[in-house]
C-alpha cells in the first residue's frame, strides 16, 4: 500500500504512532475492547468475531466445498441468493471478482423487491436446476422473508422438491434458522453471533456462495492474516496495512478531507460497492461519518472539491491507468493511496484490511463501529407504512414531484439546488429496478450533477441502500442532497401469506426512508418518474440541463481543490 498524503502525512504518521505505542496490533488480536473507550464493552465484545474468522473458519471450510460438490452432483447449475445489505454484498463481490469457475453454479444475488426485477429473476431461472440461498442475519429481514415467500411459492407451483432446494445463512437460532428447519430446508449455515453483518464476508455469508461459484474458500482465507500468530502485528503486515489506512481514514476526514473516493481496475470493480456499504454503515452516526463515492462518472481532477481522499485499488497488470489518474489527481493536490492485489484471492486480504482500518478510523472519530442506530428507523416506518398504505398522518410529511409536471419539477429542482453548500455530497436514491440500463441512465443524471453542483455524488439501488448506506445518510453528518427516484408500478406482484405487495413493499421503504430523512433534517426531493421509468430519467436529465443553460442550478458552488 502507498500512500502519497502531502500536507497530511504528519497527522497521520503521528497517529500510527501513537497506536504503536497502544500496542494496538496485540490488542486487536485479542480482542481488547478498551481500545474503543468509552463505547461500553459489551457492545464492543460483541462484534469482534471477525478478527479470528481465520481461525475459526478453518475447521469449516471443508463442509463449505463438500456442499459446493454435492449439490453439482446433483445436476443444479444455478443459485439465487435472497439478501440484503451485508448478508449479500460480498457474494455480489465474490461474483464479479471471480464469475463461475467451470461445473460450477452461477449466481444471482436478488437484493431487490421491485417487482420488475423480482420477475426478471423468476423469468430467467430454471425451477428444476436452481438452488435458492436465504441470507439474513437476524432471520427477519422484511424484504428477505418476502422473497424467501415467492420463491417457496414458485418452486411449489412448479413442482419442484421446494425444500431441499433451500438452504439458509444466518445466526443460530433466529425465526429464519426455526423456518428453516420446520421447512425441511436441505441446510442451514450458522455465522458466529459477534460478526456484524457487514463484517460478515469471510463468514458463512460470503463462504458458501464463493465455495457454490467455484472459489476456493481454502485458497482465499489463506489470504487473511491470522490473529493467533506473532508475525501477524509486525511492521509490514498485512494487520500493520489495516491499521495505516485506518489512521489516513480518520486523520484526513478529521481535516476536512471526508469524501472517500475509491477507484478501481476492472478486474476488481466490484470489491468499492463492499467497501462503500463497510465505511458509511460503521462509521456514519452521532453526526460524524466518512463518505464513500464510488463508481462515479471521470471529471477532469481539478474540477474536483477539496474535500477527497483518493483511494486506488488495481489487480497487478492494470495499473497503469489507475496510477497514470492518481498523478493527476495527486498535482491537484488531494492525498491518495493505492492498494495492488497480486491475484483475484487477494480479495480475502482486502476484506480484512479494510475492516480493520475502519474500526480503527472509527476510534478517531469517536463512533462505534458495530452498531447501526439509524438503520432501524427506515425498518420501523416500512412496517408502519406497510400496515397502513393510505398513511395518511404520516403521508403529509411527504412532497412528490413528478416528470409530467415540467413546471412544479422545474421549481423543485431550482430550489432543491439553492440548498447546496460546499462540503457537501448529492445521493440518487433509485427505488427503481436495478439493470445496466437504467444505470446507465441514472449514471448520465449524476455526472450532470457532478459537473453543476461541484459536490461528490453517490448512487443507490432501494431499498438495498437503506441496509449500508442509509445509516451513514440519517446519522451521519448533514452534509446531504437526496434525490429520492420513484416510478408508477404498473404491474404488481402479491407476497403469499405476507398481506403485502412487492410493488407496496418498495413504495413503503421509499415513503418511510423519505421521513426519516425529513426526521433528522435532511434535504430530500422526491420525484416520481412515471410508469416508464427509463424514459422518466431521460426527462430528468433533459430538465436539469435545460436548468443548467437557464443558470437556475448554480455550477461548482463548492470550488475546486487546487490545493497544489
Amino acid at each position: 500500500m502507498m500512500f502519497e498524503l502531502g500536507p497530511y502525512r504528519g497527522r497521520v504518521e503521528a497517529r500510527v504512532e501513537r497506536w504503536e505505542r497502544m500496542d494496538l496490533g496485540r490488542r486487536l488480536g485479542v480482542k481488547d475492547p478498551a481500545f474503543w473507550s468509552p463505547v461500553p464493552a459489551h457492545e464492543i465484545e460483541n462484534g469482534l468475531g471477525w478478527l479470528p474468522l481465520k481461525g475459526s473458519m478453518r475447521p469449516r471450510l471443508e463442509e463449505f466445498t463438500s456442499f459446493a460438490a454435492e449439490v453439482r452432483s446433483e445436476g443444479l447449475t444455478e443459485a439465487v441468493l435472497l439478501g440484503m445489505g451485508g448478508s449479500s454484498l460480498a457474494s455480489e463481490v465474490l461474483w464479479r471478482t471471480f464469475g463461475r469457475s467451470p461445473g460450477h453454479l452461477a449466481l444471482t444475488v436478488l437484493d431487490s423487491t421491485h417487482p420488475d426485477a423480482v420477475r426478471k429473476v423468476k423469468e430467467e431461472i430454471d425451477p428444476r436446476k436452481t438452488l435458492f440461498i436465504v441470507s439474513s442475519k437476524s432471520g427477519t429481514t422484511l424484504e428477505t422473508v418476502s422473497l424467501l415467500e415467492y420463491f417457496w411459492a414458485v418452486m411449489e407451483n412448479d413442482g419442484g422438491q421446494r425444500g431441499d432446494r433451500f438452504v439458509a445463512i444466518t445466526d443460530p437460532d433466529t425465526p429464519l434458522a426455526r423456518l428453516a428447519m420446520e421447512r425441511g430446508f436441505r441446510e442451514t449455515f450458522e455465522s458466529p453471533t459477534d460478526v456484524g453483518g457487514r463484517y460478515s464476508a469471510l463468514s458463512p455469508f460470503g463462504l458458501v456462495p464463493a465455495a457454490l461459484i467455484g472459489v476456493d474458500p481454502i485458497k482465499l482465507m489463506d489470504r487473511v492474516p491470522d490473529t493467533g500468530k506473532e508475525e501477524t502485528y509486525m511492521c509490514g503486515s498485512d494487520l500493520a496495512r489495516g491499521i495505516a489506512l485506518g489512521a489516513a481514514l480518520g486523520e484526513l476526514a478529521q481535516a476536512g478531507r471526508d469524501k472517500l473516493t475509491i477507484i478501481a481496475s476492472p478486474s476488481v470493480h466490484g470489491l468499492p460497492m463492499w467497501i462503500e456499504q463497510l465505511v458509511a454503515e460503521s462509521l456514519g452516526k452521532e453526526g460524524r461519518g466518512i463518505v464513500p463515492i464510488i463508481d462515479e462518472p471521470l471529471i477532469p481532477p481539478d474540477m474536483y472539491a477539496g474535500d477527497r481522499f483518493f483511494v486506488a485499488i488495481a489487480l497487478r497488470g492494470e495499473e497503469r491507468s489507475i496510477e497514470e489518474r492518481l498523478a493527476i489527481i495527486r498535482e491537484v493536490g488531494h492525498p491518495t493511496a493505492q492498494i495492488m492485489m497480486d491475484d483475484r484471492y487477494d480479495l480475502g486480504r482486502e476484506f480484512f484490511t479494510w475492516e480493520v482500518a475502519v474500526a480503527c478510523a472509527a476510534t478517531v472519530l469517536e463512533v462505534n463501529p458495530f452498531d447501526q442506530p439509524d438503520v432501524q428507523s427506515s425498518k420501523d416506518l416500512t412496517r408502519k407504512m406497510l400496515e397502513d398504505m393510505s398513511g395518511a398522518a404520516l403521508m403529509k410529511e411527504v412532497k412528490t414531484y413528478h416528470v409530467d409536471d415540467l413546471e412544479a419539477l422545474r421549481e423543485a429542482l431550482s430550489e432543491w439546488s439553492s440548498q447546496h453548500r460546499p462540503g457537501d455530497y448529492l445521493s440518487i436514491q433509485a427505488f427503481l429496478p436495478p439493470g445496466q440500463e437504467m444505470t446507465d441512465r441514472l449514471q448520465g443524471v449524476r455526472r450532470d450533477l457532478l459537473l453543476d453542483l461541484g459536490s461528490s455524488t453517490s448512487l443507490g439501488y432501494g431499498p438495498r441502500f437503506l441496509h449500508s448506506s442509509g445509516q451513514l445518510h440519517k446519522g451521519g453528518p448533514n452534509t446531504g442532497l437526496f434525490l429520492q427516484l420513484v416510478d408508477e408500478i404498473t404491474d404488481d406482484m402479491g407476497v403469499p401469506g405476507e398481506g403485502h405487495t412487492f410493488g407496496e413493499l418498495v413504495r413503503a421503504a421509499a415513503l418511510g426512508d423519505y421521513i426519516a430523512l425529513k426526521g433528522e433534517g435532511r434535504r430530500v426531493l422526491r420525484v416520481c418518474l412515471g410508469g416508464d421509468a427509463i424514459l422518466g430519467v431521460g426527462q430528468l436529465e433533459a430538465e436539469i440541463a435545460s436548468l443548467r443553460r437557464e443558470g437556475k442550478i448554480q455550477v461548482g458552488v463548492s470550488g475546486a481543490s487546487h490545493n497544489k
